[in-house]
């Protein structure tokens, strides 16, 4: 159980520390290979339409399984999970650098995904563990600071070693940084025996959530690409409705041991912030598609650079998703997520009014305000979700909140792909896009109010 004192001591920094060495992993590995498909592409004679499931494969196996890496960390203990995950992580890394064909490198990629789904629910789990009750905030906050930092920092690091090394050090890179965090995790964070022992892997939902997920997010993915009444789409939406029918039908049916258990299903609270968090996931990823899409376009912008723009999103987003978890406990979720989604929507609005002409300084204020909602907005949501549950489903209410994330995601960039591919021109398509991200942010805004609790403290384990 977390600590009641509210003093941390040096072990506890160590943890925190390593956990947030292994969140940095996780998060680079979204962004930190944008740069590089030119040269991925160069070497194995491939196109954009190939090298692009170098980062959706992996964000795609990420989000169909970390549901599943949830339960797994708070029914096996989140330390042996992390460890398990970190060397699935490191094992795929390595072929990953050594790939020799493309589908070699896809595959890997694929298959890292997998170590990270296991390790993202864990590391929430255990650092809200080493955190005293008193300052859970902090742990939310400390994570989706280095979060942001770990997007600001992948493209350029992944541009530096494309072009002064190889793309390969990319993957390689993670060797030495995993080994890191794993060894210091196994010295100073302790064991943690989970509490549900008598609870058995549900495999049936584990398969049905997978499937359907996999159903959804890819068809989302793809829609952008070859629209939504695409026979494929179609199908794949199919599979989605069927399957995650037939995984609530199942759900029902086991109750209490089933992967997503009634009482978190069914926490008001819990619900009600994950709602808040779909509507808004759309706005992050869609700056971070579009903004640099944007530069490149109609600025002539490199690779490198269009990276680059995102650094003050992203530093903003870090300083104030730490201001974030230091208020939390004084605020509440409610005005922190309220204040973080008003702060998006303005930013929105601000970065909406785009043509030919408009350059990185005049994209810079709506980009600093979208920065500081995304950094009040994230670590409050993710705090008020994994306070709602008992501690015993911690890492799992963690992972439903990222899956929340990702759908939404991928729902906005679907909604958005439409959007500018159904308008004249590019600066025209994204102008329209960020005004109806926008107005999502203020249907958010509205949710956050009425519907997100004031405040909201651990619930004893039951």
């Amino acid at each position: 159980m977390p600590a009641l004192n509210s003093t941390l001591g040096k072990e506890q920094y160590l943890g925190l520390a390593a956990l947030s060495v292994a969140v940095f992993l996780v998060a680079n590995d979204f962004t930190a290979f944008a740069p590089a498909l030119p040269a991925i592409e160069s070497e194995f004679n491939v196109d954009i339409t190939t090298s692009q499931w170098i980062i959706n494969g992996y964000a795609l196996v990420f989000g169909v399984l970390i549901i599943t890496g949830g339960r797994l960390a708070d029914l096996y203990g989140r330390r042996g999970v992390f460890f398990c995950g970190t060397l699935i992580f490191i094992f795929f890394s390595i072929l990953g650098g050594l790939a020799v064909n493309a589908n070699m490198l896809l595959i890997s990629r694929a298959l890292m995904a997998v170590g990270a789904a296991l390790m993202w629910p864990s590391i929430l789990g255990m650092t809200y563990n080493l955190m005293p009750d008193d300052r859970s905030g902090q742990a939310g906050g400390l994570i989706m600071a280095v979060c942001a930092f770990a997007n600001a920092v992948g493209p350029v690091l992944g541009g530096i070693l494309a072009d002064l090394l190889s793309w390969r050090w990319i993957f390689l890179i993670n060797i030495p940084i995993a080994s890191i965090a794993l060894f210091v995790c196994w010295k100073v964070v302790p064991f943690t025996p989970p509490e549900q022992t008598e609870e058995k892997i549900d495999y049936p939902g584990v398969a049905t959530l997978s499937i359907s997920l996999f159903g959804l997010l890819f068809a989302l993915d793809i829609s952008g690409q070859i629209g939504f009444k695409h026979p494929l789409v179609i199908v794949l939406l199919t599979i989605f409705l069927v399957f995650i029918c037939l995984f609530s039908v199942i759900e029902c049916r086991i109750g209490r041991t089933a992967l997503v258990p009634g009482d978190v299903i069914g926490n008001k609270k819990f619900l009600s912030v994950s709602v808040v968090t779909l509507l808004v996931a759309v706005l992050y990823f869609s700056a971070l598609l579009y903004i640099p899409q944007f530069l490149t376009k109609t600025q002539g912008y490199s690779a490198m650079q269009s990276g680059m723009s995102l650094i003050p999103l992203m530093v903003v987003s870090g300083i104030f998703a730490y201001i974030s978890g230091r208020f939390y406990e004084l605020i509440g979720p409610r005005w922190l997520a309220g204040a973080g989604t008003l702060c998006m929507c303005v930013g929105m609005f601000m970065l909406s009014h785009l043509s030919d002409n408009t350059g990185f300084i005049s994209l810079l204020p709506g980009m600093m305000m979208l920065g500081t909602g995304i950094g009040l907005f994230n670590p409050a949501v993710t705090t008020a979700a994994i306070t709602a549950v008992s501690p015993s489903r911690a890492s799992l209410a963690g992972a439903v909140i990222y899956m929340f994330k990702i759908a939404g995601g991928a729902i906005g960039l679907g909604m958005n792909a439409t959007i500018v591919a159904l308008s004249p021109d590019i600066s025209s398509g994204i102008d329209r896009a960020f005004t109806v991200n926008a107005y999502l942010a203020l249907a958010g805004l509205v949710a956050c109010l009425f519907f997100v609790g004031a405040s909201q403290k651990k619930e004893v384990s039951g």
